[in-house]
């Protein structure tokens, strides 16, 4: 075989000589095309595997850690959720709606082919600045896409993140999260078990779109990356039908594992399930049913096919008939295309002939792992930030608008007005707060969901951003009442191959893992994205975490709106004045510079358990987050959110009064509560040394921030401010 036959597929000259050494012979076309899927990036985690067990992945609320398709967490009473983000960049960046359409479905087939019930949609989406017209093209497509798909589906998308930066003008973030519920004594695995079991697909044909999507996404883009691709395309409809279908042979115990078709399609679903028992599979792709017009698709086409909706099925012998009468009804396809074998091989058929035997352990179990060294990179260039030389503004009433206007602090409504957000009875904190909340349909519990991450701070000083990327996320959820349960993380970073890249993704990693140890949130799994560069630039590092927590009664949520004229504005946490890396610099002044924010985990910590008791006690109107725009920001989003003005007076700084308001200092959150409630707020916070100060009280319609050794710094109706936060995105957008 031609090198470049393999190098097209992306396999490199070493790989292709372990294959023949696995194999103990040349292979042939078919096999290196299954090869290739296998052992690409997406597929095989072959640069990030060494440094994902950094992270911590066991706790009692662990059902299941990585590995199969999605995490579960134990919420108590037998239940669990089961949830997963990933990423679908390269496609987005390429054909923005189907691209995010499909990272949606894609998704959600992980939860649900666990046996769980899809509940709730989140994603976290990353774009060029606004001023930029391809990046507002991609906001544009990908929302749609995200929307045409979760309405048609009938799961709510109920919050998310949406970020703007340069650094992702030429390859946008698209990472969606799926969450479901199951009764934990109904979970489903990944598993192809019971020698002589059939095989099955079931859901929609085969057709050639996606062929080779799990390579296209291990790799840079390029100028070419359009021309060359062949996006998936979703069909919402089939997806709800299959849905269904699932949830039905699961329900009567038909099945002994399911995976969905994602990447590299029929090729990984059958190579992974039969490695997960220790056996393998045998597979007639002449037996695979394939779209209309599409019949001659070859072998090698129908193992690597992407088409969506589709799942591999073995079901347990002699059930056959009944998932096909189950399918018919929904109007999908149900076929045996093969049989669960004892010989440990992925053995591929076109009738009577055999294409391609590879043992399952080779694509599996012996991909290529690259121990890359992690060199530390001097930051002394980026940390460079002269304050004398940055002016301060002249009107803070001006710098808060024009902070209030930047499309990362700016009021998503344009995006998540798109969206289906579920009915009062299932989404009880809607998008917009800090973290939504969804509840337990017949219970009185409520799941709460965040995703977050401050890519500057992680660009800046990786080890920092990792853990302030999980602190942010667990902060969020504790500010509605939630106890931080477990996360799913997407790391999106560039071309790991760069010794600088590798270091970024390493050193978050090792942020990241000590934040989850110390707030008890072990990682259940996720998705690697990495060589998200195109020829601009490589993104700013990304890893994207999504949380959830366990609200145990909805009736204590909280959430970020001021609520009550005349009550108590508090401020908990300590403000130093951190400007590093902060949204004021990059919107006001051109800058990501200087030593971002530091976090310590004993500190927030601390602030979390201090919020969650006051929360059971149900003390606090309010609360809110300190993050981008930092102090000024965060009471202002909580004055507009409720409609009620604040007159706010904060203690005596002896900083910059920029750095006082617009600094992005950790652990500190803004809430209120009734004047009678204040002294048993301030004792919970003297428990945990947690730092207090009334600083205001939530009154009339105007928004007032003093200080008390430097007068009146802000003063504006909260009508102008809330005007200029709510119509900026579709303003750009129009």
């Amino acid at each position: 075989m031609e090198p470049s036959v393999w190098r097209s597929m992306g396999l490199r000259d070493d790989e292709y000589a372990r294959i023949k050494e696995l194999m103990g012979r040349e292979p042939n076309f078919v096999e290196v095309g299954i090869f290739s899927a296998m052992w690409s990036e997406h597929c095989c985690y072959k640069t990030s595997k060494p440094l994902l067990g950094k992270f911590p992945t066991k706790g009692k609320q662990v059902v299941q850690g990585p590995g199969e398709n999605a995490g579960v967490a134990d919420i108590g009473d037998g239940q669990a959720v089961v949830f997963k983000i990933e990423s679908h960049n390269h496609p987005s960046a390429v054909e923005p709606f189907h691209g995010a359409a499909t990272g949606v479905g894609g998704v959600v087939r992980d939860v649900f082919t666990m046996g769980a019930r899809p509940i709730a949609l989140m994603n976290s989406l990353r774009f060029g600045d606004l001023d930029n017209d391809r990046a507002k093209f991609l906001l544009s497509g990908v929302v749609k896409g995200i929307s045409w798909y979760g309405n048609a589906l009938g799961t709510p998308t109920v919050g998310g993140e949406v970020y703007f930066d340069k650094s992702y003008t030429g390859n946008p973030l698209v990472n969606a999260m799926c969450v479901g519920f199951i009764e934990i004594d109904k979970l489903k695995k990944g598993v192809a078990e019971g020698i002589g079991n059939p095989v099955m697909a079931v859901g929609a044909k085969t057709g050639r779109d996606g062929i080779h999507g799990a390579t296209f996404s291990s790799a840079e883009l390029t100028e070419e990356s359009e021309e060359s691709s062949n996006p998936a395309v979703g069909d919402p409809h089939l997806e709800k039908q299959l849905l269904e279908a699932c949830m039905e042979i699961i329900e009567e115990g038909l099945i002994v594992g399911m995976q969905d078709m994602g990447a590299a399609g029929l090729t990984s679903s059958s190579s992974e399930m039969a490695a997960r028992a220790g056996n393998g599979l045998e597979i007639d792709t002449s037996l695979v049913p394939l779209r209309d017009g599409e019949e001659d698709m070859t072998p090698y086409e129908i193992m690597l096919s992407e088409s969506q909706e589709r799942m591999l099925v073995v079901p347990k012998r002699g059930s056959e008939a009944r998932i096909q009468e189950i399918f018919k009804k929904w109007n999908l396809n149900a076929d045996i295309i093969g049989v669960v074998i004892e010989e440990p091989v992925l053995r591929v058929k076109e009738g009577e002939n055999v294409v391609a035997e590879i043992p399952t352990r080779a694509l599996v179990d012996e991909s290529p792992v690259y121990h890359y060294p992690v060199i530390e990179q001097d930051r002394t260039e980026q940390w460079k930030l002269n304050m004398d030389s940055i002016a301060q503004p002249k009107d803070y009433n001006e710098a808060l608008k024009g902070l209030l206007t930047s499309p990362t602090i700016a009021s998503k409504a344009w995006v998540y007005d798109q969206y289906n957000q579920g009915e009062e009875n299932s989404t009880v904190i809607y998008p917009g707060s800090d973290a939504a909340v969804v509840r337990i349909k017949d219970t009185n519990k409520g799941i709460a969901l965040s995703t977050d991450c401050n890519s500057r701070y992680c660009y800046l000083d990786p080890y920092e951003g990792g853990k302030i990327a999980v602190a942010e996320a667990a902060r969020n959820v504790v500010c509605s009442g939630a106890l931080p349960l477990a996360i799913s993380n997407c790391l999106n970073f560039g071309n790991p191959e760069k010794e600088e890249i590798f270091w970024q993704l390493s050193r978050c990693i090792d942020g990241m893992a000590e934040a989850c140890k110390h707030f008890n949130t072990p990682v259940t799994g996720g998705n690697v994205s990495l060589y998200n560069e195109s020829p601009q630039s490589a993104v700013n590092p990304t890893p994207t975490v999504g949380m959830v927590g366990l609200l145990e009664n909805i009736e204590n949520r909280i959430t970020q709106g001021f609520k009550k004229e005349g009550s108590t504005v508090v401020l908990l946490g300590e403000t130093k004045g951190e400007l590093g890396g902060s949204e004021y610099l990059y919107k006001l002044h051109g800058l990501t510079a200087g030593k971002p924010p530091t976090l310590n985990v004993e500190t927030e910590g601390n602030l979390h358990k201090a919020v969650l008791e006051a929360a059971g006690q149900k003390l606090l109107l309010s609360a809110h987050d300190c993050s981008e725009g930092g102090l000024a920001v965060a009471i202002a989003e909580s004055a507009i959110s409720g409609g009620i003005g604040v007159d706010v007076t904060l203690p005596a700084f002896n900083g910059r009064l920029d750095a006082l308001l617009f600094g992005e200092d950790q652990s500190r959150i803004v809430a209120s509560l009734d004047n009678d409630k204040v002294s048993q707020m301030e004792a919970i916070c003297k428990k945990y040394n947690v730092p207090f100060a009334v600083i205001g009280k939530v009154t009339g319609d105007t928004f007032a921030i003093a200080v008390e050794n430097q007068g009146q710094a802000i003063n504006l109706p909260l009508k102008e401010i809330s005007k200029a936060w709510q119509e900026e995105i579709p303003c750009r957008m129009s």
